[in-house]
């Protein structure tokens, strides 16, 4: 097996967006009407306006395995939709501070190869921002404890949508920020 990465900017969406629907598709298959393909299509195309959106694309040899997606913070609309609110300093973005990572997602021949931390290993280098936040599903207690061995800790719920589920929030410090920048 010979994984490819690829890095794509938001001006790749047009050429890049089947891979990304074709393998959100197959691992949310199962995963009711919020997962569904077309939901997805709606926010990645929100997500990919964002200034330095990033992707990448793992390939094995043409096939899209696996990917994932980020972009800066400009506002601090991601915090809004927390369901206990954090401190004013603690969600206040300058479009420096904070990556969101929107999206990591693996197809299921490929997990368990150790892919999924390589596209987090290459999205997250030279990356000058201090943190790091993502979303994840709390009752998916094997995802959540992989972002923990990675690194990051949850700051508290969100329910970004009124039909979403509600996701813990998670955090990780990069560069050697201030730990303070990291936590609550």
């Amino acid at each position: 097996m010979s994984i490819d990465l690829r890095r794509h900017a938001a001006g790749d969406l047009g050429t890049i967006e089947g891979a990304l629907l074709s393998v959100y598709g197959e691992v949310h298959a199962a995963d009711g009407i919020f997962h569904s393909t077309d939901r997805f299509a709606e926010r990645l195309a929100s997500h990919a306006k964002a200034p330095g959106w990033t992707a990448i694309i793992a390939y094995d040899d043409d096939q899209p395995t696996a990917f994932t997606y980020a972009a800066p913070l400009m506002t601090s609309r991601w915090w809004s939709a927390m369901l206990t609110p954090l401190p004013l300093e603690y969600t206040a973005e300058t479009g420096t501070r904070t990556l969101a990572l929107f999206e990591l997602m693996v197809r299921l021949p490929w997990r368990g190869t150790g892919l999924a931390a390589r596209l987090h290993e290459t999205l997250l280098a030279g990356r000058a921002e201090e943190r790091v936040t993502l979303l994840v599903d709390p009752a998916n207690v094997k995802v959540k404890a992989r972002y923990e061995s990675w690194g990051y800790h949850n700051v508290g719920p969100q329910q970004p949508f009124p039909d979403s589920p509600r996701y813990a929030t998670m955090v990780k410090t990069l560069n050697g920020a201030h730990a303070g920048a990291a936590r609550p």
